[in-house]
């Protein structure tokens, strides 16, 4: 298996294999959450215009959505899995738009699988690769906007292929709880706490707390999240 760290849009546009779309701080934390809390399907888009589209087709569905952060004017719910509330969710269609994670999903057009990446799952989305061993694993990591790299989620990326190759990565949480004073900084910033509540950074950084996966696939309507199942050992 050849393992290729990749960076930003450009990054998700070049990957080839299986692609692990990574963003931490906080779509694809978020969407564990989201599906743990019971949601139904969660689709990832790239655009604002196309969020608001589903309202036509589905006037049920529930937006999520999210610019420099904060939360989209119209949508029901910003990017942020501190304030999920699973009486609103659970069993719903989710559409889901953000600044860099689900752009990376939408740019990854060579990926033969797409999955999305986070510490809350990482255990079992590096244990899925290793049952499926494909020749190829691109794992993006998104960054600020998928234009600037972001601490968090390049220390996503090499914890994922230190678990894909099997090699102990003994400062995991020391370098996770670095964050707080780096990549996670405006998380503690009372400025920023309205956009970014200080709960997000402890949900973002929680590790392994996910037996699942998330699997993006397409079907008629378009690209679709599933919740799929870590096979065990």
């Amino acid at each position: 298996m050849h393992i290729e760290i990749c960076h930003l849009i450009e990054g998700a546009r070049k990957a080839e294999g299986l692609a692990v779309i990574i963003d931490v701080f906080r779509a694809f934390s978020l969407e564990c959450y989201l599906f743990a809390a019971g949601a139904g399907e969660i689709r990832p888009v790239g655009t604002i215009e196309e969020t608001f589209a589903w309202r036509g087709k589905d006037p049920s569905c529930f937006l999520i959505g999210e610019r420099q952060g904060r939360m989209i004017e119209g949508c029901d719910m910003g990017n942020s899995p501190s304030v999920i509330d699973p009486e609103r969710i659970r069993s719903r269609r989710i559409i889901h738009t953000t600044s860099a994670g689900t752009q990376g999903i939408v740019n990854a057009i060579h990926a033969d699988e797409i999955l999305t990446g986070s510490f809350v799952n990482a255990q079992a989305v590096a244990e899925y690769i290793r049952r499926k061993n494909p020749e190829k694993v691109c794992l993006v990591a998104m960054g600020k906007a998928g234009r600037e790299v972001a601490e968090e989620d390049e220390l996503c990326a090499v914890y994922l292929k230190s678990l894909l190759d099997g090699v102990k990565m003994p400062d995991i949480d020391s370098r996770l709880s670095a964050l707080k004073t780096g990549g996670g900084k405006h998380f503690f910033d009372p400025g920023t706490q309205d956009v970014f509540p200080e709960e997000d950074f402890w949900l973002c950084t929680r590790r392994d707390c996910f037996d699942f996966v998330i699997r993006v696939e397409r079907d008629e309507n378009g690209l679709i999240s599933r919740r799929t199942d870590a096979p065990r050992a």
